[in-house]
């Protein structure tokens, strides 16, 4: 195995210099880590890309785990999404995912994995309308919201997602480990929480208990009708309020997050009936899952007057739909990225083609890279994430080595991934530290070696 010291050694090959932190300056240490990183970074031929690689794929682990004991002594990890001293439940599952693969390599990986979960399932527990929260229980610079605003919760914009990435985390990890230790009572607790809340805000019974305002001059900052969100008619969809973008849906229907929530539950249901043996919990979770799934069939595929039928990103239950795509995951381009559509699903492709296009609103097309975007930064502004999503779901060498020739060229010699750049200007970019994006950035890198591709690297 290689040594950490060692590792630091090659950090400054090639005549790039390491933007990591000194090593004894990192918050949390992996060997496993390390040593894929040596070997990851052997595979790759183009000198910048291989140092991008090497800041990236451990940025999570360097500077925003915080990993400890609770007050039971149980393992306990709060992580930051980077240049906020919060934790996202959406950013915080996807900025560990790409270590899980290594977590049986290395005991204290696989307890700071661990401690991530649990820490999750407290936080929802507290809240599961929030989608951010703080490690511990004060309040912040959203306190002066209009909506429920507890002490320890960061920010209460409803989305989907924020439930299901927790769920998505805590099942790979016992598929990667056999470790189910964490589906105890408080997991049994969280599968109530989530049950209840995608019920409430399938809006059956009026629009539920939650509602959202802030003072702010940005529009998707903020919630139509007094906080209820646009109307919507109850087809089965769960309304989403905000876009993992953290912006306002404006038809409350999000389609990719509802697909997610599918797959969520129904993973949900095996954990409940192979673990737990509780039959009916997991009954439930199944029966959800069917009543989004059928529905998603009714009304999620519209028709475009060019491409044809493909997935809408939002619609209302009227027959009003939304039709764009938003970068940030989940997203219409990212579904078989989470594995809720085949990647060769007819629908998907052609919706792909849309996404992937001048007809997708904030798609955007310069001198420096092409990708989508979305309201969050606005216009002719690029996110990285959407050019990782584009090779993730690629079948075509060309376009991953063009998506690869992009992040490479767009970081402004930083060697790390932003929120986002301008299509004509490298330069101009949002977020110097954002690690959900370095994660995924070694994750697709990982992929492409694990996958025999490394020839992708040659001459971009």
């Amino acid at each position: 195995m290689l040594s950490v010291a060692a590792s630091a050694a090659t950090e400054a090959a090639d005549g790039y210099e390491s933007r990591r932190p000194e090593t004894a300056a990192r918050l949390f240490v992996s060997e496993a880590v390390e040593k894929k990183i040596e070997q990851t970074a052997a595979q790759i031929s183009d000198p910048k890309l291989c140092w991008m690689f090497r800041n990236c794929f451990p940025n999570t682990l360097d500077t925003t785990v915080h990993y400890g004991k609770d007050e039971n002594g149980e393992d306990d990890t709060f992580i930051f999404t980077g240049d906020i001293a919060a934790m996202w439940l959406r950013d915080s599952a996807a900025q560990v995912w790409p270590y899980l693969a290594l977590a049986t390599e290395d005991s204290q990986l696989q307890a700071m994995i661990r401690g991530l979960i649990l820490r999750q399932f407290k936080c929802i527990l507290l809240d599961p309308y929030a989608n951010a929260f703080y490690r511990d229980a004060v309040t912040g610079e959203w306190a002066s919201d209009f909506t429920v605003m507890l002490p320890g919760v960061h920010e209460r914009k409803w989305e989907i997602d924020s439930l299901c990435y927790p769920i998505r985390l805590a099942y790979a990890y016992w598929k990667a480990t056999g470790d189910d230790s964490v589906f105890d009572e408080r997991w049994l607790s969280v599968v109530d929480a989530v049950l209840q809340t995608f019920r409430e805000q399938q809006r059956k019974d009026g629009v539920g208990p939650y509602t959202f305002m802030r003072m702010t001059q940005w529009q998707h900052d903020t919630v139509e009708n007094a906080g209820k969100g646009n109307p919507l008619k109850p087809v089965g969809l769960i309304a989403s309020i905000f876009r993992p973008s953290d912006d306002a849906t404006i038809f409350p229907f999000l389609i990719p997050s509802n697909f997610f929530a599918v797959a969520v539950l129904r993973k949900a249901a095996e954990i409940l009936a192979q673990v737990n043996c509780d039959r009916e919990r997991a009954a439930q979770c199944t029966a959800l899952a069917d009543e989004v799934a059928s529905a998603l069939k009714k009304y999620a595929v519209v028709k475009h007057p060019r491409y044809g039928k493909i997935y809408a990103y939002e619609v209302d239950g009227y027959g009003n739909s939304l039709m764009m795509d938003d970068a940030n995951v989940p997203s219409l381009l990212s579904l078989p990225y989470l594995g809720l559509v085949p990647v060769k699903d007819n629908t998907y492709l052609r919706t792909r083609r849309f996404v992937l296009s001048e007809d997708n609103p904030y798609f955007f097309r310069g001198t420096a890279g092409e990708g989508v975007g979305g309201p969050h930064i606005g216009y002719d502004m690029i996110w990285p994430m959407s050019i990782m999503m584009r090779a993730f779901t690629s079948s075509d060498d060309m376009e991953i080595r063009l998506c690869l020739r992009m992040l490479r060229d767009t970081d402004n010699n930083t060697g790390l991934i932003h929120e986002s750049f301008h299509k004509d200007d490298p330069s101009r970019y949002t977020r110097d530290w954002f690690a959900w994006q370095n994660s995924l950035f070694g994750e697709l890198i990982v992929k492409l070696v694990e996958e025999g591709k490394s020839n992708l690297f040659n001459n971009l």
